[in-house]
């Protein structure tokens, strides 16, 4: 029975002695240190977070409760700004820490210049993509390229089609769209060759109105200028368009269809939501006017021959020929 206490003292002895060294004060003194360097790095990067939040609530707030249909463009830089300076203020103090526990754990520096020498240049081969991609980004964001809430089209390079759809968020290194189908494409900023911003202080809507070639052009004129008079009366339509429509006159001329074009100025990202309204009034009022559209014009029906047979529908038509 003695001997159970003993082998559990002879077993903690080392232990005890071990805590009471170096050890005990090392996590006394640095390591105590080092705990407290992260935890007010979590609070600080969660504070920045909530931070970076709360203005991006208010603003959405202030556009919700205000009578404006599309953001301002102010209001769209200010996101982006307050985006881009969470995560640069993260990465800071991501930098800081790191710093400061090097500093702590007393890490000699002059053995670390030459693996410091190697990690760089393989950093500053394998990184150059990182490094495009955030100067890219502060161009965009100092330029004011574009913001949260656009509407936009990105070439892509190597791709070969472009990504299109509202600006969902702005940082240094990506830009996040999501497009009209609901997905989310996320683009290195430094592989934007050309940005196209649909929304940027206003747009414009293009409708084309094909009709018969056999339709009166003066009565489908008058028509489309009444119409286009009246636009800004309609509840609807009225609060999109900036300026009154304006018919362009014909804008392309095809075998059986007159194709004429009406344009409007609307509110940023509001074009073509205004076009699907133009296009119900104009369809209407053409209608009430008795006009014929190209869709309701009679399709022209005509015997295609292939010109292997030609000769033989030649013959078939004329009738045999005369007797040798």
């Amino acid at each position: 029975m003695t001997t159970e206490p003993k082998l559990f003292v002879s077993f903690a002895q080392p232990w005890h002695d071990i805590w009471r060294g170096d050890v005990r004060d090392w996590v006394v003194t640095k390591g105590l240190h080092i705990m407290l360097l992260l935890i007010g790095a979590v609070l600080a990067a969660r504070f920045v977070n909530w931070a970076a939040q709360k203005i991006t609530r208010r603003l959405d707030m202030r556009f919700t409760e205000s009578d404006a249909l599309v953001r301002s463009e102010a209001t769209k830089h200010r996101q982006a700004v307050a985006a881009v300076i969470s995560w640069v203020s993260i990465v800071l103090i991501g930098v800081v820490v790191v710093v400061q526990i090097t500093d702590i754990v007393q890490i000699p520096v002059r053995g670390l210049v030459a693996p410091a020498t190697v990690l760089g240049a393989a950093l500053g081969f394998g990184a150059q993509q990182l490094v495009k991609d955030l100067l890219a980004g502060f161009f965009i964001i100092a330029e004011k390229q574009y913001g949260f809430g656009d509407l936009v089209e990105l070439t892509i390079a190597g791709s070969a089609t472009d990504a299109a759809g509202t600006v969902e968020n702005v940082t240094l290194r990506v830009t996040k769209l999501r497009s009209p189908d609901g997905e989310v494409f996320t683009v290195p900023n430094g592989q934007i060759v050309k940005s196209v911003n649909l929304s940027k202080d206003w747009a414009r809507a293009v409708v084309d109105v094909p009709v018969s070639t056999g339709a009166d052009l003066n009565l489908v004129n008058e028509v489309l200028h009444q119409e286009c008079e009246r636009a800004r009366d309609d509840e609807v339509l009225g609060a999109l368009l900036l300026d009154a429509p304006t018919v362009m006159g014909v804008e392309s001329i095809e075998v059986d269809t007159v194709n004429l074009q009406l344009v409007a100025r609307t509110l940023p990202g509001k074009q073509f939501e205004a076009g699907r309204r133009l296009r119900a009034l104009v369809v209407h009022a053409l209608s009430r006017a008795g006009v014929v559209t190209a869709a309701d014009a009679p399709p022209a029906v005509g015997a295609i021959v292939h010109p292997a047979t030609a000769g033989g529908a030649e013959d078939e038509t004329q009738g045999p020929g005369p007797p040798r």
